[in-house]
């Protein structure tokens, strides 16, 4: 199985934070799995190859995107801070 995921954003700095937020995934994933982020220009593209079961395939696309999720998010509130600080 094969996932290829394309992520757009409005800038570098955007996409770069997100590569590297889901870049750990790349390292430490178990014999059967492939997961490969990287970035070009303004767009983060991932590949997930699963030799083994479609239940690990599909985990992994989901955490793949919840720390996508979570990166986004968290430029999102550093945007807003430097436009409204307390």
């Amino acid at each position: 199985m094969e996932a290829r995921i394309k992520l757009s954003y409005k800038n570098e700095r955007e996409a770069e934070a997100v590569a590297k937020a889901v870049s750990p995934d790349n390292v430490k994933v178990p014999a059967g799995l492939f997961v490969k982020t990287m970035k070009r220009g303004p767009k983060v593209f991932t590949t997930i190859e699963c030799e083994t079961r479609l239940e690990t395939f599909m985990a992994t696309i989901d955490d793949l995107l919840s720390c996508v999720s979570i990166a986004e998010k968290a430029f999102s509130i550093a945007k807003e801070f430097k436009t409204h600080p307390s």
